[in-house]
């Protein structure tokens, strides 16, 4: 049975509205290149969103530098607003995040990171996300 996401296009709608990088990684669960992603040195405040679909996913305040090549949060903005999902691709067993509102790929979530206050590490592909910058 296929989960039913709020936000539902067909694939060719999805290509329509992505570029062929988001589309890979978004629809396909693609990773983009380490140390390569316009979200990896992001400082400022503000919330970073699904590019597929707008959900509100972080928030500047749980972001950390893991020194993955990828940006890396330690918790999403609520529990609800990501999907985890065992991915057993490649040989090993990780835990894939996904958007919740619409099921498109961001990354995995790794339990490596003790410097923070979960010990996760959401590390998320910046194609994957938009980032809308708030008033500090």
């Amino acid at each position: 049975m296929t989960k039913q996401y709020e936000v539902t296009k067909t694939n060719d709608q999805w290509r329509a509205d992505l570029s062929p990088s988001e589309y890979a990684v978004l629809r396909q669960a693609g990773t983009e290149r380490p140390w390569t992603g316009a979200l990896l040195d992001e400082k400022r405040v503000g919330i970073y969103r699904c590019r597929a679909c707008s959900n509100e996913l972080f928030r500047s305040e749980t972001k950390f530098d893991s020194r993955c090549g990828w940006p890396s949060f330690y918790s999403p903005l609520a529990g609800d607003r990501v999907e985890l999902i065992e991915d057993r691709s490649l040989g090993m067993i990780r835990t894939e995040v996904r958007c919740a509102r619409c099921g498109s790929h961001l990354g995995h979530v790794f339990d490596d990171a003790p410097q923070t206050p979960t010990g996760d590490r959401f590390c998320m592909n910046s194609v994957s996300l938009t980032f809308e910058e708030q008033e500090g």
